[in-house]
Formats: C-alpha cells, structure tokens, sequence
C-alpha cells in the first residue's frame, strides 16, 4: 500500500495471527507509525473512499473502515519501534512486520513462543499498567488454544485485586468471551481459582463454577433436538456465576453493564429454579412456563448443569418445543372482555386473576367449554368478592 508512511509497522494480532496460520473472514489489521498517525489514517480513507473515526485523539489512534475489515493506525509509544513492543502486553503480540522491506521484527521472542503455544508476560509492570490484560491473558489462553506460562501466572494472582478498577464494559467483554466458546470453560474457572473474578463476581462457589462445563455438554448431547444458540450458552453459564439470591444477582449483573434483557433473562432462571425442587403438578408447570418463557432453554440447560433429574428437565423440554402442549402453550378459552360482558365486572386486577385460574382449571381437566369457563369464573368471583 503506498499510502503507508515508510516507517509503518504492522503489530499485534494480524502478524501473530499470520505466523500461526489463523484464517479470519474480517480483516482486523494494526498499525504503528512514528508520528501522524490519524492524517495517514484520513489519507487512507480518503483515497478508497472508506470510513474514517477517531478512536484517541489524545493517544493518536484512528481507524480506516472498509467492508471487509478494518485499519487501525496508531502513534508508537515511544521514540522507537522497540520501545513500543516492550510496552504490550505478551510476547506473541510483541511482533511487528515491515510491510516494505517484508521483515519480522522480534525483539522479545514472541515467535519462540508461539512455536512453544506460549503466553509469556512483556513485563509485570505492563499488567499493572493496563489490568485488564490480567483476564486477557485467560481469553487469549482460550482463544490460541495456548498455556500460561508460570512467571505470568505468578504475576498476574498477585495483581489480581486490581482489576476492580478496570470499567465494567471492558470486563465484561473479556468475561463474555470466555462464556460464548467452549474452550473458554476451563480457563474461566482457571481465572477463578487465581482471583480474577473476585473483584466483579465474588459470590461463585467452587461447586457452581465445576459446573460450567455442563452447560456445554449438555448442549452438545441434545444438539439432535434442539440447536441453542452460543447466547443461549452463555446466559446459562452466567446465571451459575452469580449470586442465588435475585436481588445480589442483580446487582452484579447491573455492575458489569449487561443490557436489561440479559438481567431479566438470568433473573427468571434464578427465581424460578426452585420450582424444580418440588413436585411438579399440572398447576406448578403452567407458572413455571409462564414465569421463564421464551427464556426455557436457558432454564434447561442451567437445570440440566445443576444436576435436576433428566428425565424431567427433558419432559419440560418437548413441552416447550411442542406448540399443541395444553400446558406449556395453552390456548384460552375465553378473554378479559368475555368476563367483563358475561359477568358484568368493571375492568380491575380481578379480571386477571379469573383468567389466571380459568387457564389452570382447564390444564387440570376441571373445566373444557367457554360457558364451563364462564360459571367457573362466576363461582370464583363471588368467593373472591
């Protein structure tokens, strides 16, 4: 590209990526220049007529959008390309590439590393400068398939404490990783048993995080009959990291920034999980599936994770799946303005609850007819005013 300044280096994950021969449908790449960094951005963008935006101004980092990918440029940190190498966070991502001269340059040997499946520490002081690369190092782990090498691991427990002051969207896109993948099972407990977790979920429990290998297998094992999708996964996996108690749950998943469907969606299996502890009659499924929803597979798949009977949780399930199912999916015998015509009731919270208990007598077998539904409703109202 002769838009690049001769002293452009490409860094970080394209140049990692590439030597570790990762394939990726969007192009993500980085670059490093002395100096102009978001004039040689807007030159770019300009000449292929692509989207511009200004990440840093203070930092001078800009970005080049295209289609299929974008260009990161950012000034070095530093008077020297060296200098900002030794300012990243691990070995693997401390290469550059001189797009010119077609050279790797490696001054802490990150290609040794990636060679060894290696994720090695620049320095302590680099963690401790930025610690969100504390978890980081975790979803790299996970995402390069590679082992923490054991200085780092050292260095990132006793700097743990300090991701509590790293902000919440940050954290969370780190955590969600590891929840979305399959291979971020093992490192997410990992991250546990070494603090990373304590300063945003500190009420896990060893016996909940065993768990979260479950939700994974559980999902594999009934793939022939239902396909979850990954956000299905990993909003059960959320609900075993927090705490039981809705009102803490709550608040942890507020403090971490998850949207209010996501708090709502953990919050209806948490609350209702214990309807499970019981008998299960006709009256107790019908609340059960009108408390959970549109959100039962991920109730089950947390059920299936907590150790609730199988075959249960998997009769729950073709109910769910069967749109015909009297409970699961019943279908009224009549409405709100048939109670209030017939038995000339004002409309007021009475109304909902004669429904309530209309669609329940009707799951149990007791009532099967509209004008059945309406005499039910009458006796009921009458007993109730």
């Amino acid at each position: 590209m002769n838009e690049l300044p001769e002293d452009a280096y490409l860094v970080g994950g394209a140049v990692r990526d590439a030597l570790l021969h990762r394939q990726k449908d969007y192009i993500d790449l980085d670059f490093v220049v002395p100096e102009r960094a978001i004039e040689t951005a807007r030159a770019i963008a300009g000449r292929y007529r692509a989207g511009f935006v200004v990440l840093d101004e203070a930092r001078e980092i800009a970005r080049v959008v295209f289609e299929g990918g974008t260009l990161d440029f950012a000034r070095m940190e530093g008077k020297t390309l060296e200098i900002d190498l030794k300012r990243r966070d691990f070995t693997v991502n401390a290469i550059a590439y001189d797009p010119r001269k077609r050279e790797l340059i490696d001054p802490l040997g990150g290609s040794r590393d990636l060679r060894a499946k290696c994720l090695r520490m620049v320095s302590r002081e680099n963690l401790k400068d930025d610690p969100l690369r504390l978890l980081r190092a975790y979803r790299q782990a996970a995402q390069l398939d590679f082992e923490i090498e054991e200085d780092t691991l050292v260095a990132i427990r006793s700097l743990a404490g300090l991701l509590g002051n790293v902000a919440a969207e940050r954290v969370r896109s780190e955590l969600d990783y590891l929840l979305l993948n399959t291979g971020g099972d093992k490192w997410l407990q990992e991250a546990w048993r070494d603090g990373l977790t304590r300063s945003w979920l500190n009420r896990i429990t060893g016996e909940k995080m065993g768990k979260i290998p479950r939700v994974t297998e559980e999902a594999n094992r009934l793939e022939s009959e239902f396909v979850f999708s990954p956000t299905t996964v990993q909003m059960a996996k959320l609900a075993l990291l927090v705490s039981s108690v809705p009102e803490e749950a709550e608040k942890e998943l507020a403090d971490l920034k998850y949207s209010r469907s996501e708090i709502r969606t953990v919050l209806a299996v948490i609350k209702n999980f214990p309807r499970l502890e019981g008998e299960l009659k006709a009256r107790d499924r019908y609340f059960l599936f009108l408390e959970v929803g549109k959100v039962f597979p991920v109730f089950a798949l947390f059920a299936l994770a907590m150790g609730i009977d199988r075959t249960l949780v998997l009769s729950l399930f073709q109910a769910y799946l069967d749109p015909d199912d009297p409970i699961a999916h019943p279908k009224p015998l009549l409405t709100g303005n048939d109670l209030i015509d017939r038995l000339k009731l004002k409309p007021s919270p009475l109304i909902g609850k004669l429904l309530t208990e209309i669609q329940v007598a009707a799951i149990e077998g007791k009532i099967g007819t509209f004008e059945e539904a309406i005499e039910f409703a009458r006796t009921l109202a009458l007993s109730i005013l």
